[in-house]
């Protein structure tokens, strides 16, 4: 796991066209949020301050059970990190998704949204009090509506009703019962 400091820092690199983030020397990071989808904020240089610090391992505790490689789940704290800082707000698009028993979903909070054809598990990257901002957390490609889809760390906002809490499998152990 990466242990954040302030020497990391932020910057947007005009040739690539992306949200970068200098880790040191050696590593850089590009945000996988399109450049479309960031606040003007974005595009100034930046250090990775304590409040990024403080998302970043808050989004690393949320996605540890999920079923996916340290690397992957990595990236998809640096990018939910990024999210929170530099997101454009954006209206909600709900319609994808079936409604649900509904969450009050806390930042970083894992939850599952159900399409007529899957149902996937997504990161709260913040909750505006009816609708969330998340971030689709499965490496497998989230079919929408069959045209449109989603990808591993694409951004959405749904209504909180459309939400359900994470059921993440993990594996069970057996005790017999002695006495």
């Amino acid at each position: 796991m990466l242990k954040p400091d302030n020497s990391w820092k932020w910057y947007f690199d005009a040739e690539m066209n992306s949200l970068m983030l200098e880790l040191n020397d050696d590593m850089l990071f590009r945000v996988s949020l399109p450049s479309k989808l960031l606040t003007p904020e974005a595009k100034v240089s930046d250090i990775f301050n304590v409040d990024d610090i403080e998302a970043y391992q808050n989004f690393q505790e949320q996605v540890a059970h999920l079923p996916i490689s340290a690397a992957r789940k990595c990236e998809l704290a640096l990018n939910a990190t990024a999210a929170r800082r530099f997101h454009k707000p954006m209206m909600p698009k709900s319609w994808y998704f079936a409604p649900q028993q509904g969450v009050e979903p806390l930042q970083g909070q894992v939850i599952t949204l159900m399409t007529a054809s899957c149902t996937a598990h997504y990161v709260v990257i913040e909750n505006s009090g009816v609708a969330s901002l998340c971030m689709l957390a499965d490496i497998a490609t989230v079919d929408l509506d069959g045209v449109k889809s989603m990808e591993f760390c694409e951004t959405i906002k749904v209504m909180n009703d459309r939400m359900a809490p994470c059921s993440v499998e993990t594996e069970q152990r057996h005790f017999a019962l002695v006495g």
